[in-house]
C-alpha cells in the first residue's frame, strides 16, 4: 500500500514565516546570551569567583552554534534546539532560588523562545525547500 504524499503549504505562506521565525530566533538567541551576560557580570552572588570566567564557560555552547545561528543554518537552528534545554533545565533550578527566583524565569522564558523559534524555523525551512524542489505538487495521473 503507498503512502499517501503530505500536502506542503505554499511558498506565499511559508516565505514569510520562514522569516519571522529566522528574525524571532536570532532575537531571542542573542537576547538569552545577553541575560546570562548581565546576570553574571552584574548581579550574580559568585562567592570570589571570577564572574567572567564562569560566564565564558556558559557561553561556550553559544559560541561554538552562533555560527550557524547566525548565518541561517537549518541545522545549526536544529542543534540550538537540543543545545538550549540545558539553559532551561539551569533556569528551572534557578528559579527554586528565592534569591534567583527571577532570574530563573527569565532564563526559562528566553530559552523557550530560542526552542520554539528555531523549532519552527527548521520545521518551514525545510517545507519551504522542499516545496521550491517540486515536492508536494498535486497532480492527478
Amino acid at each position: 500500500m503507498a503512502k499517501k504524499a503530505k500536502i506542503l503549504p505554499s511558498v506565499a505562506w511559508l516565505e514569510p514565516r520562514v522569516k519571522a521565525m529566522r528574525v524571532l530566533s536570532l532575537l531571542s538567541f542573542f537576547a538569552l546570551a545577553g541575560l546570562l551576560a548581565t546576570y553574571y557580570l552584574l548581579f550574580a552572588d559568585l562567592h570570589g569567583a571570577r564572574p567572567w570566567v564562569i560566564l565564558l564557560v556558559e557561553l561556550i555552547p553559544w559560541l561554538v552554534l552562533a555560527p550557524g545561528m547566525i548565518m541561517g543554518s537549518a541545522r545549526g537552528h536544529s542543534w540550538m534546539c537540543f543545545v538550549v534545554n540545558l539553559y532551561f533545565i539551569k533556569g528551572a533550578l534557578a528559579a527554586y532560588d528565592p534569591h534567583r527566583q527571577l532570574f530563573g524565569l527569565l532564563e526559562m522564558a528566553a530559552s523557550l523562545a530560542v526552542f520554539c523559534s528555531a523549532l519552527l524555523y527548521v520545521r518551514w525551512r525545510y517545507q519551504l525547500n522542499r516545496k521550491l524542489a517540486g515536492e508536494g505538487d498535486v497532480s492527478v495521473a
